[in-house]
């Protein structure tokens, strides 16, 4: 029997988010990564977005552990929605750990979870699986690659990185743990995608606070910057630039005080003395004195700068004695939620700095130039380009191609295909379950195919409810119908439709009592059926239509 290791993509191929990737030898499952994606526009009323694990439940007695690279949302947003799913432990570094303790402890999975903390440079071995994690830059601190050796060769998982020469603190990525790799052999490499379409070198995270101290030099306004909370790097070099100039700092926003806290108790953050205050304090201090850190930068409607700019925020108000700064890039699909917050803290007076030629924000992920070198160093057999929309693995597979990896030998996958290896050969034909689960954050759970139809009929052409009076007695109707609709039309000027409606649900209920329909669920679906095909024939919409029968 020919020896395969078979790696497969549950998340993360031809989309941005919920990064999930399963590798498979024999008896033994490790999982990689477990992101969360967010919801497309048209996904009315879902919060977030998960990978299918039907898959990963169905061989759940053979999953060894699911390694965390880093600790982004689109890394670790579904663990404890998986964890629900599986008993299995966990394996990462110390601040990606705290991150997801934090998540769990919110879901009251805290205690029955195994967390095991690793160091980069460590080894340890899961089933048939020896991981090694490897140093790599991110816009996160405790980033690393994975090193997966394998009964048929090492696999490289890069997870996200850049190479930043001077990174504010952890050290430059480990390039020469990569070159001994490479020139050791390595059988396949899954690199991340996101910036491959950009030419040269990502800039480094020290840029950013270049701008910062300009910016801070001899503004007499308060300062307020919104970044990503888990920027742990952006958010040092802020309260660096504000103690230079003395100033305090307050924080507002859940998961930017989260981060805050975790980051100094780990002593991933050097935080002068007397620099940070509590938000109550803010106005008992000149504004001239002040930075506010606030969450917000992809102008989230719960998050604490978009309360800021529509007057929701119940300490921090918005006015022409503010300047704010948006040290971030839009994820896409954001772009006109940032637009709408930025032009709303214009009408409030303020002077909003976001133009991107500031170098106000630095990618996290590696440019082109970046991704050849890793090619070059690791020299890998074989080569599949992830974490990326599918033009984006396409223009990887051209640099894997342009650094000396067979045509042949390189694959562009897709959720859910089974990319099976040996030492001759590379193929991606089979399939298991894969997909979206989308979550409703109400706590209503998994929202349904079903219901997410439900919910663009709704938002597209309206609702009609029709209210049929029934006598509990001889189950005979007692009086006309009552029609209300609801984004469908405005009754006052239609009255004509109106009439017309009720003229066809009388039909409706007139042919059931001629052909002996007098069970309510019979009843209703004839009225559905007949004011469903009439309203179709007449405006070319398909309202959801509600029969509500009332006995009297």
């Amino acid at each position: 029997m020919i020896s395969k290791l078979k790696i497969i993509p549950l998340g993360g191929l031809g989309e941005v988010g919920k990064n999930m990737t399963a590798y498979e030898f024999g008896s033994d499952i490790i999982v990689v990564d477990c992101g969360m994606g967010f919801p497309d526009e048209d996904m009315y009323g879902v919060d977030i977005v998960l990978p299918d694990i039907s898959y990963l439940k169905s061989n759940a007695d053979r999953i060894r552990g699911i390694i965390l690279t880093h600790g982004h949302e689109d890394h670790i947003g579904a663990v404890p929605y998986v964890l629900k799913e599986l008993d299995v432990p966990i394996y990462t570094t110390a601040l990606t750990a705290a991150l997801v303790e934090l998540k769990l402890e919110e879901h009251d999975l805290l205690y029955n979870t195994q967390i095991f903390t690793k160091k980069p440079g460590s080894v340890f071995r899961l089933g048939c699986f020896t991981v090694e994690f490897i140093h790599v830059n991110h816009s996160i601190p405790d980033s690393v690659a994975l090193a997966i050796n394998t009964p048929i060769g090492t696999v490289i998982h890069t997870g996200d990185f850049k190479i930043d020469l001077t990174p504010i603190s952890g050290g430059m990525i480990d390039l020469v743990r990569f070159g001994e790799l490479g020139n050791e052999g390595v059988l396949a490499m899954l690199s991340d995608s996101t910036n491959v379409e950009k030419p040269g070198y990502s800039a480094s995270e020290r840029k950013v606070g270049e701008t910062f101290n300009k910016l801070f030099l001899g503004c007499d306004k308060r300062i307020i910057i919104t970044t990503f909370a888990s920027n742990v790097h952006r958010l040092q070099q802020i309260i660096t630039a504000a103690a230079k100039y003395g100033r305090k700092v307050a924080v507002t926003g859940r998961s930017m005080e989260n981060v805050l806290r975790v980051s100094m108790v780990l002593g991933y953050m050097d935080i002068p003395e007397n620099v940070l205050m509590d938000l109550e304090q803010i106005n008992k201090q000149p504004k001239n004195k002040v930075v506010i850190i606030s969450t917000g930068s992809q102008g989230e409607s719960m998050s604490a700068l978009y309360r800021m700019a529509f007057s929701e925020h119940k300490q921090i108000h918005i006015d022409s004695g503010d300047r704010v700064i948006i040290s971030a890039s839009a994820i896409p699909g954001n772009e006109n939620m940032i637009s709408r917050v930025i032009d709303e803290l214009f009408h409030k007076g303020a002077e909003v700095i976001y133009d991107r030629n500031t170098d106000l924000h630095v990618s996290g992920h590696a440019c082109q130039e970046e991704q050849k070198m890793l090619l070059g160093l690791v020299k890998p057999k074989y080569f599949i380009p992830v974490h990326g929309e599918h033009r984006m693995l396409v223009k990887h597979a051209e640099l894997g191609r342009i650094m000396g990896v067979q045509p042949k030998n390189i694959v562009i996958a897709e959720n859910g295909k089974v990319i099976e290896i040996t030492k001759k050969a590379i193929t991606c034909e089979s399939t298991v379950p894969s997909g979206a689960v989308l979550m409703d954050g109400s706590g209503a759970g998994e929202v349904g195919s079903v219901v997410m139809r439900d919910r663009h009929r709704l938002a597209e052409d309206g609702m009609v409810v029709v209210v049929l009076p029934y006598s509990s007695y001889d189950h005979k109707l007692m009086s006309d119908p009552e029609i209300v609709t609801r984004g469908f039309i405005y009754v006052k000027e239609a009255e004509e439709l109106m009439d017309e409606l009720k003229r066809v649900t009388l039909e409706s209920v007139e042919s059931c009592e001629e052909q002996g329909i007098n069970d309510w669920t019979g009843i209703k679906a004839r009225v559905k059926n007949n004011l469903s095909g009439y309203l179709y024939k007449t405006t070319r919409r398909s309202p959801m239509i509600l029969p509500v029968i009332t006995e009297i």
